[in-house]
């Protein structure tokens, strides 16, 4: 499908969304490194959902809020964006960074989404290895390391990233360092405050994820009520990109129980 590109006004910003599909809602909120365009997992569930894409505040063309430098506050704003589309009976998967943002709007709403995935979620502080810290590596050697096999990084970014592309992971970082870095990718409350989330939750990991470890799958779906944990052998941190049929079918079966 070819998505409707549109941008929502919202708390003084524009923000850039990508749409296409017919039926029930589904919000998906991307990774740190940003949104590499309508990828064949949106395409997937589009066939069942109307799949809404939008790019984070000082992510992609969306301009950035000043005023915003926590991860909570972006949770808050996402919590205000569904209301002011009128979202009702939605399904939001947060991919990776998106995770921790889709964690976040749970615990503080639990009835604006019918279905969370948190699919290789940060936001959490893993009791085994760590987060790995795009800070301490090349841009380029951190968009990789969420790809087990390098071929499906090339067939999506190509080989030798464009000056556009290198110039637009450089501003997407910067907003992660500003609402992210201290301390790095988690929040210490989240272990707590995570077991009040009600939401059916299915969490999903990539086994051979470099970014952040299974262990921080593990982690919340032993803290959230009835959350199940789904691992996809194969795939590393980028679990849409090198698994997207097997991510969709996964979304699709869960969001469709009653």
């Amino acid at each position: 499908m070819t998505p409707a590109e549109s941008f929502v006004e919202l708390a003084g910003a524009k923000i850039e969304m990508l749409k296409a599909g017919t039926g029930r809602p589904l919000l998906v909120l991307h990774h740190d490194i940003g949104n590499p365009g309508w990828l064949p997992f949106y395409d997937d569930l589009a066939r069942d959902f109307t799949v809404h894409v939008p790019s984070h505040p000082g992510f992609g063309k969306s301009e950035r809020l000043d005023w915003m430098r926590t991860v909570r506050d972006m949770a808050i704003f996402y919590n205000w964006f569904i209301e002011h589309l009128g979202l009702e009976s939605l399904v939001t998967v947060g991919l990776g960074f998106g995770g921790w943002i889709a964690a976040e709007m749970g615990m503080m709403c639990h009835h604006d989404s019918s279905r969370l995935v948190l699919a290789g979620a940060m936001g959490i502080q893993p009791s085994k290895g760590e987060i790995l810290d795009q800070f301490l590596i090349s841009t380029i050697d951190y968009v990789k390391a969420g790809f087990l096999d390098e071929k499906n990084y090339v067939d999506l970014y190509t080989a030798e990233p464009t000056v556009d592309q290198l110039e637009q992971w450089e501003i997407n970082r910067e907003m992660t360092s500003r609402i992210a870095f201290k301390p790095y990718m988690f929040d210490q409350t989240m272990p707590y405050l995570i077991r009040g989330l009600s939401t059916p939750t299915l969490i999903v990991w990539g086994r051979d994820d470099r970014v952040v470890p299974l262990a921080c799958g593990e982690q919340y779906r032993d803290a959230i009520p009835k959350a199940r944990l789904e691992i996809l052998a194969g795939c590393g941190h980028s679990i849409e990109v090198e698994k997207p049929a097997e991510l969709a079918r996964l979304v699709r079966d869960f969001a469709g129980r009653a």
